[in-house]
């Protein structure tokens, strides 16, 4: 059965069975000097009932009729019957709809007005009319309770759900910006080592004839650096978690060196161990910018500064290239600043104005931490 179907066949049954309820207690109730129950009362309680029906949709309009049928019949003086009888459902409904002050309100009026009844025009006396009183208004109170219990606990999951719901929106974001760090860190790596096989190879192409040694050693760094890319492929996402320094540079470094390129590298203040994003980062900027040197820059010369520095590491590398290189860096560039930018930090990068190159430097924060 659809739920909406059985929404609606559980309030018809509620308004069925209500109406008998409210006849049953029309049927036996006995009050001196009230009129004998007659057709146009139990329809009265039939309409009652039958206002149930629509208790989902209109709660309040619903007691609302309610109590506006129940005064009916009390004002044709008909024999007093219990007002928790014909409205704890109307008042369960209205409460469960967020509507507690209301509920709350109408069921104290009813039992502040059945006092008045009992104790003026029953002729009860004051503490027996308010024994019975409160007797009837423990019934009340406990149903517009019961419904604001329920209706408190059905908002609670539903937050409950949304929280979870968004936890589980930001764990596939934190798995989408993971996929996208290791995919950059393949991309990192393989161009690299393509560039370091793309030198080696040209090497060993120009010097095969003459230098049949030199070029063997070329095919055998072109076989090593294919080796030491699976293991960087591998080893990528140990580095994304292992904290500490900057990864060892010496191959990058060996690489140009190869190609004719001299690298000249410093360190300024005081290595520490630093987030593993910041250190990877660090690396894999200096590993893009001598790969694009190597490539594009027709430099003889890299210049390769890390300098740590109290709240970030800045590492800036200088060529001494000539040509076109430049403009054929755009890709290599973006690369950079995009990883500088989600460590936290900043890219600089073009041609020097003064003394021709290339620079690159980036400055990438870092939390301090504070001694007792």
């Amino acid at each position: 059965m659809k739920p909406a179907i059985r929404r609606i066949a559980i309030d018809a049954l509620i308004a069925i069975v209500v109406a008998a309820v409210v006849a049953v207690a029309i049927r036996v109730a006995d009050e001196p000097g009230a009129r004998p129950p007659d057709a146009r009362a139990y329809a009265i309680g039939a309409v009652i009932g039958l206002l149930l029906v629509f208790r989902r949709r209109w709660p309040l309009l619903v007691l609302v009729g309610s109590v506006t049928a129940l005064m009916i019949y009390y004002a044709l003086e008909y024999p007093g019957i219990p007002p928790a009888l014909p409205l704890a459902a109307a008042l369960f409904s209205v409460a469960a709809a967020g509507r507690f002050t209301w509920a709350l309100v109408v069921a104290g009026f009813f039992v502040v007005l059945e006092l008045i009844m009992r104790y003026t025009l029953l002729g009860e006396g004051f503490f027996p009319a308010l024994s019975a009183t409160l007797e009837e208004g423990s019934l009340l109170a406990a149903v517009v309770l019961l419904a604001e219990t329920i209706r408190t606990r059905r908002v609670r999951l539903a937050e409950a759900q949304q929280r979870l719901a968004v936890m589980r929106q930001e764990r596939q974001h934190e798995v989408a910006q993971e996929r996208l760090r290791i995919a950059r860190e393949v991309h990192d790596v393989l161009g690299h080592t393509i560039a370091a096989i793309s030198v080696q190879a040209s090497l060993a192409d120009d010097i095969f004839d003459s230098k049949p040694a030199e070029a063997r050693a070329a095919l055998r760094s072109i076989r090593g650096a294919a080796r030491d890319a699976m293991h960087e492929v591998r080893s990528a996402i140990g580095m994304l978690r292992d904290a500490g320094e900057v990864p060892d540079l010496a191959r990058v470094f060996a690489v140009a060196e190869q190609a004719g390129v001299k690298v000249r590298s410093g360190i300024a203040g005081t290595p520490r161990p630093i987030p593993p994003e910041v250190a990877l980062s660090v690396y894999r900027i200096v590993q893009e910018s001598i790969t694009n040197t190597v490539k594009h820059a027709e430099a003889s010369t890299v210049d390769v500064t890390i300098a740590y520095a109290g709240d970030a590491v800045t590492v800036e590398i200088v060529d001494d290239g000539v040509g076109s290189g430049a403009s054929q860096r755009g890709h290599g560039v973006a690369g950079m600043r995009e990883r500088a930018t989600a460590a936290g930090g900043s890219l600089e990068a073009g041609p020097r104005p003064q003394g021709g190159g290339f620079r690159v430097a980036a400055r990438l924060p870092v939390e301090v931490e504070e001694t007792a």
